[in-house]
């Protein structure tokens, strides 16, 4: 469940909060429009399966304005300083010529200082764009060691620069303040606006924009928390203090369910080192309702984009021509933890993305993303049923296996087996089409 279904939503939900401050002024809701259209154009809307798109930007915002529009009626901030925050979180992700998920704040500013719409507009609401850039590099991440460094004399610049700053080190201060608050809110965003469901997705969508084993996806959001609640505790406060009760039980609900997760893989690492867990691969030549509902239970822990099969799963199960796998815990009649399904190429539809010439041919099988239950990624169970896998796809008489993997993993295995070939490079996410021969 979350608070939001759309960013048609989110933008009302912004609208009515600058409206709630008098704040609904024709340039700012024609900057949140255009915002809006600049992600969309650039292939970041919600359909874009990465971390930073138009959701999260729109979210941020909505989190940004809720928190200080509340902050302003308690008289910790003025509406100078909401019109601030507005524009900033409004533009902070936007990166037209990224190359990995993660915007670089510098391109993101130097977008916006070229950018003759955005600067009229900014112009217009009486803002100094110099302003902005400071508070937009505060929210690099992590603040710490050399970027630290460097993003501080950066900001200090802009604000000797502006006029607004200038020879004032207490409105220095006040607009450094701000630009922590937008950094937290940058943070906080969408995991305040849903339960564990959505926080959960919104970890794999950065997981698998930014490349990650599915191994680190819990331990990374666990640490990314921790050090928020530790390095930002103060912020932290002041942001969730302006945020409805509801929100504030999100966000720390979240938290809490990342960490028994992570509890639950150290648990289960526990058994595999000190009592000798044994994963089994194993050949499933017939399928019936128990064993699809654990499948599907696995399937659906992938994200999004790696179900390939997410319409007509049972059907695929199914169908004679998959080759499918499991993954057990201590035997082949133990409990199911992860499988690998695939079937001939020309079952799927992706062709038109990938272009492979085999396609048609009928000589080669596609292996799908294989699917292991969380907790139970790093103990060499993948590469125990694609093995399984690949010598099925021998035994049957097929050329070639296709396939998705991160880039970097495609690399290590090229290194070891000459009959790995890349086919189509994907970026930002370097998650990357292959194939090999048997």
């Amino acid at each position: 469940m979350q608070e939001f279904a759309n960013p048609h939503s989110l933008r009302n939900g912004i609208f009515d909060l600058l409206s709630s401050v008098k704040l609904a002024t024709d340039e700012n809701v024609k900057l949140l429009d255009y915002t809006t259209e600049l992600f969309n154009k650039n292939g970041l809307s919600s359909d874009y399966y990465g971390y930073h798109n138009i959701d999260h930007e729109l979210e941020v915002t909505y989190v940004t304005l809720l928190s200080a529009v509340n902050l302003v009626n308690e008289k910790k901030f003025s509406l100078d300083d909401v019109k601030y925050l507005f524009a900033s979180a409004l533009l902070h992700d936007f990166d037209p010529s990224k190359s990995a998920d993660k915007p670089h704040e510098k391109n993101v500013i130097q977008f916006i200082s070229k950018d003759k719409t955005i600067q009229d507009l900014l112009k217009n609401m009486e803002l100094d764009p110099l302003l902005i850039c400071a508070l937009i590099s505060r929210t690099v991440y992590p603040w710490s060691g050399e970027t630290k460094v460097i993003t501080e004399k950066q900001m200090m610049h802009y604000f000797n620069t502006s006029s607004v700053t200038k020879n004032n080190s207490e409105l220095q201060q006040h607009f450094s303040m701000l630009g922590h608050f937008l950094s937290v809110a940058d943070r906080v965003g969408g995991y305040s606006l849903g339960d564990f469901g959505k926080a959960m997705e919104m970890a794999k969508m950065n997981a698998h924009a930014s490349a990650w084993h599915p191994a680190l996806i819990v331990r990374r959001s666990v640490s990314f928390f921790e050090d928020m609640l530790n390095n930002d505790a103060e912020m932290c406060e002041s942001l969730l203090n302006g945020l409805p009760k509801h929100m504030r039980k999100n966000f720390l609900d979240n938290i809490t369910s990342f960490m028994k997760l992570r509890q639950e893989e150290i648990q289960i690492y526990n058994k595999f080192t000190y009592e000798g867990l044994n994963l089994v691969p194993c050949i499933e030549k017939s399928s019936n309702e128990e064993l699809i509902d654990s499948l599907l239970e696995i399937y659906r822990e992938l994200p999004r984009p790696l179900q390939f099969t997410r319409e007509d799963f049972v059907e695929s199960v199914h169908d004679e021509q998959t080759i499918l796998n499991t993954l057990r815990v201590a035997d082949s009649k133990g409990p199911i933890i992860g499988f690998a399904k695939g079937g001939p190429l020309e079952s799927y539809n992706f062709q038109s993305e990938i272009n492979d010439i085999n396609y048609g041919k009928n000589n080669t099988i596609f292996l799908e993303p294989i699917a292991i239950k969380n907790g139970y990624w790093g103990f060499h169970g993948g590469r125990e049923i694609r093995q399984l896998f690949m010598m099925q796809v021998h035994s049957k008489g097929y050329k070639f296996m296709s396939s998705f993997a991160m880039r970097e993993v495609i690399e290590h295995r090229k290194k070891n087996d000459k009959n790995i070939e890349f086919v189509k490079k994907f970026d930002p996410e370097k998650w990357d089409y292959y194939r090999v021969t048997p």
